[in-house]
């Protein structure tokens, strides 16, 4: 169950995170301004933000296996599309599309991970569950710059096909008794809910800083080549596998998920403000500065989804990681464009600082929580 979930969202991670690696092919072949870079890696969240809460709400209705083949399917699909696209609008829509399908990953694998592991066990099942981005980040982290900007598309639609597969083939559904009419409405209106996903949302502006533009950055500003730049990328991930990993095995330990949370958001405000410190340092500086800042910055994630699950309870669960991550995609959709926006009206320094102030402004915000 938990390598089926995991596949099946590397899968889609593989397309959310690939977005980056190829910006710089992206802006040379489309012709776009670094504003116009931002709203291509934004597309997908686009989707996502759109089908998130009914994929959630299909998966507590009709089965996570289903709900994961179906959308994983469909994303393939698009991104066959988004191979040759013939402009940037086509490329924008395309995006948008392939994130509103492939959202279905979201709630249904991690609902299923939900069902099958105890309370006590969740923490690390789930951070281990949330190893999948960085794990799809470092694939394409490092085989995407070796890629033409067509066949990395299709690349990236084998991937996902390859999830619906995998997640077709091992997930398998538990029957949950007792679920009420009202709890579906009942998960939107906890406000632990609306406070978990404001403040875990604002720890994913430096999250999406970090690797969303370190590729660029380091391309245009620094002069490494894409593949050089892509390693980067791919070192940023590997210390995220690990850190979700320690994360989820921690909040199991301790019994809490709260204090790593808070912990983990005080540590990505200063490594990404050390970041925004070294952006002219020495590259035997700056690139491990960027290494442990991005590292961190991924570390909550698992935490998050763990505690919207267990918040709303075992029937209530794939609504509230719908929930969830529906808030998470809408500051995803805005960062990419603010970032690029910040960096063309003062400078990449200004926009890192501006940054790193948002996973402290989150630890504030989830300090009122109990979890």
């Amino acid at each position: 169950m938990l390598a089926g979930g995991t596949g099946a969202q590397a899968s889609f991670s593989a397309f959310t995170i690939g977005l980056p690696v190829l910006a710089p092919a992206l802006r040379s072949h489309y012709g776009l301004s670094l504003t116009q870079v931002g709203v291509v890696l934004g597309a997908g969240w686009v989707g996502t933000t759109v089908t998130l809460l009914p994929w959630g709400l299909l998966a507590d209705r009709l089965g996570e296996r289903l709900v994961l083949v179906l959308g994983l399917t469909g994303c393939a699909a698009v991104l066959v599309a988004v191979a040759f696209a013939p402009g940037f609008a086509a490329l924008v829509t395309l995006l948008a599309a392939a994130g509103a399908a492939g959202a279905s990953v979201n709630s249904a694998s991690g609902r299923a991970v939900m069902q099958w592991f105890a309370a006590d066990e969740r923490g690390l099942a789930l951070g281990i569950r949330q190893t999948a981005i960085p794990l799809g980040g470092v694939t394409t982290a490092v085989v995407l710059p070796h890629l033409g900007l067509e066949t990395a598309f299709l690349f990236l639609a084998a991937l996902t096909l390859g999830g619906a597969v995998a997640g077709g083939a091992l997930i398998r559904e538990r029957v949950v008794e007792g679920v009420e009419p009202e709890a579906v409405p009942w998960t939107l209106r906890d406000g632990r809910l609306w406070w978990l996903s404001f403040g875990t949302g604002l720890y994913l502006v430096a999250q999406i800083a970090i690797t969303g533009f370190v590729v660029l950055f380091l391309h245009d500003d620094r002069g490494l080549s894409d593949v050089a730049a892509g390693v980067v990328l791919a070192g940023v991930q590997v210390l995220a596998v690990a850190t979700r990993i320690g994360a989820g095995r921690w909040s199991d330990a301790l019994g809490t998920l709260i204090v790593p949370l808070l912990r983990i958001g005080l540590a990505s405000f200063a490594t990404v403000a050390l970041v925004a410190l070294a952006v002219s340092a020495p590259l035997l500086v700056l690139v491990p500065a960027f290494v442990l800042a991005g590292g961190l910055a991924m570390a909550w994630n698992g935490l998050s989804l763990t505690a919207a699950a267990e918040l709303a309870g075992e029937a209530r669960s794939g609504a509230a990681i719908g929930f969830q991550q529906t808030a998470l995609s809408m500051i995803g959709v805005a960062t990419p464009i603010a970032f690029a926006a910040a960096v063309d009206a003062t400078s990449w320094r200004a926009a890192f600082a501006l940054a790193a102030l948002f996973p402290l402004a989150g630890v504030f915000a989830l300090r009122r929580l109990r979890i």
